[in-house]
């Protein structure tokens, strides 16, 4: 874990209460606000045990004079990466088909958060990304992902294409999304079993090594002009259609 910090906002915090109340050492509240939502942060941290302090709205707006605080703060230990081999520990430990995101080396940290989001909105098990030329668990991160790079398990790797295979092995369904005269439509694709789908950079796509790793592409089909999606559009676009099939 790294030096303690601060995070802010309902849904950040709450999120954090719900799935790691462990690592919440200080919670600050509105004390002009009396409405339901901050009313269960209340609650949730004095079941947790989480020192809980009333203060005013200026208060708050000082130590956090560019936030959206919504009227609460929480001082915790963050979330750091996992390597492969925590990866691997944590597939061992799954029950059920792995369901999993990899980000072919995204360098836009709005970009990323918002995949963490809808990540964590689709029920993946864990969102793998480049230890190199990728975006990290930045601040910016951290305040677009709104709680998820708190609860989704974030793995950064050295070799990607080496993760892929190693995947591959344990029987996981390689799933790349790309415009190629190959792939199919995302709704002909079988998003059901053990599948890790492979996103690829902003411009970009997918890196020839990764996308020759895939076991199978896939595309978006879409009516208008426009041949290509912003990557957390196509990742939300992606993970929901997996989700709908395996609902």
């Amino acid at each position: 874990m790294s030096k303690p910090e601060w995070l802010y906002g309902i849904h950040t915090v709450a999120a954090v209460l719900k799935r790691h109340p462990e690592r919440m050492l200080e919670l600050k509240l509105q004390e002009s606000r009396d409405d339901q939502r901050l009313n269960e942060l209340a609650t949730l941290a004095q079941k947790a045990g989480v020192s809980t302090q009333r203060v005013g709205k200026q208060q708050l707006d000082s130590q956090f004079p560019d936030a959206n605080h919504q009227g609460a703060a929480a001082r915790c230990r963050l979330s750091q990466p996992l390597d492969e081999n925590q990866l691997f520990e944590l597939l061992d430990r799954k029950q059920g088909p792995a369901f999993l995101l990899v980000l072919d080396s995204v360098t836009d940290p709005h970009n990323l958060g918002a995949c963490l989001r809808s990540a964590d909105a689709a029920g993946v098990d864990a969102v793998i990304t480049t230890r190199d030329k990728s975006a990290g668990l930045t601040p910016v991160v951290r305040r677009v992902a709104v709680g998820a790079a708190e609860v989704v398990p974030f793995v950064q790797v050295t070799n990607l294409a080496r993760t892929l295979q190693q995947l591959q092995e344990r029987n996981i369904w390689l799933i790349g999304t790309e415009l190629d005269a190959t792939a199919k439509s995302l709704y002909d694709t079988d998003l059901k079993g053990a599948i890790a789908i492979v996103m690829g950079a902003e411009g970009s796509g997918l890196r020839r090594l990764t996308r020759e790793t895939c076991d199978q592409l896939a595309f978006i089909p879409m009516r208008g002009d426009v041949q290509s999606l912003n990557v957390s559009v196509a990742a939300g676009i992606c993970l929901f259609e997996a989700l709908r099939q395996r609902l």
